[in-house]
């Protein structure tokens, strides 16, 4: 009797844990389908603790076109926040033409909504390249919804023909219009500027 009770109670914790297997098979199966039609679904199943990640990469595809792409050495992501913070980040801005903006620094922390960046904030030694141009800053804000970036903190352009500083100043990422304010200094070599600037004629750099 007492083989035959034994018989039956492990059949029947076999049983409850054959059950249990399968509803975990089946919601992992769920889980793994979501996370395959979006990505992005993996971070509600993360603890609500940070996430860390080393060679981070994200991007952003606009009806087959590249908008942006940013790359880390490493990024840790807080959920309940939706950001994230990013070590030695780079992030590329291609406009309408495949012209490149290059920005870089030695953090980045970006701000997300439910779909996609919404702010980026680079801080210490902060450059923007782009056209031979060269911004050098400590800080920079990409706005997404304005496509734009703001320099906050006093910022220096280089480039051939021209040395401009400002306190501030603000850059219209399609247009590559550079807008500086308060506390302008200029130092310009109009020969090295007519040359580099020619065929160039849609960039400009106001005050």
């Amino acid at each position: 009797m007492r083989k035959a009770r034994r018989s039956i109670l492990v059949l029947v914790i076999f049983l409850s844990l054959g059950g249990v297997g399968y509803k975990v098979v089946q919601m992992l199966r769920g889980m793994q389908q979501e996370i395959t039609r979006n990505p992005r679904k993996i971070l509600d199943y993360l603890p609500e603790s940070a996430l860390h990640m080393r060679d981070f990469h994200r991007a952003k595809v606009e009806n087959g076109r590249k908008i942006w792409e940013l790359y880390g050495d490493e990024a840790n992501y807080y959920k309940e926040q939706k950001e994230a913070v990013i070590k030695k980040p780079r992030f590329y801005y291609y406009d309408k033409k495949g012209e490149v903006i290059e920005a870089t620094g030695d953090q980045a922390r970006i701000f997300l909504n439910e779909k996609e960046l919404e702010r980026m904030e680079l801080t210490g030694r902060v450059q923007v390249s782009f056209q031979g141009y060269v911004l050098k800053s400590e800080q920079a804000n990409y706005l997404a919804t304005k496509d734009q970036v703001e320099l906050p903190t006093r910022t220096t352009v280089t480039g051939e023909g021209m040395e401009l500083e400002g306190a501030r100043m603000e850059v219209e990422m399609e247009t590559k219009k550079i807008r500086l304010i308060t506390n302008v200094k200029t130092k310009m070599e109009p020969e090295k500027l007519a040359k580099k600037n020619k065929g160039n004629s849609s960039q400009r750099v106001g005050g």
